[in-house]
């Protein structure tokens, strides 16, 4: 029997702004897959601090001439 809760297949919908599992919104309206429900909840806070840490990393380069 398998754990729905832990097999991998978690999605964060942006059109509907909530959590999928499986089929469901197509992939380009969706982040994942994430390997559990919480994960997935949480997408929209970790594409936050990931986006301000490459800010924060470019920040340092002074360019690429």
């Amino acid at each position: 029997m398998s754990d729905a809760a832990n097999d991998g297949d978690w999605w964060f919908c942006l059109k509907h702004m909530k959590v999928e599992h499986g089929a469901g919104c197509p992939d380009k309206d969706r982040m994942g897959p994430y390997p559990s429900q919480s994960e997935a909840a949480n997408a929209l806070e970790t594409a936050r601090q990931r986006n301000e840490a490459w800010k924060k990393q470019d920040a340092g380069f002074d360019g690429d001439d």
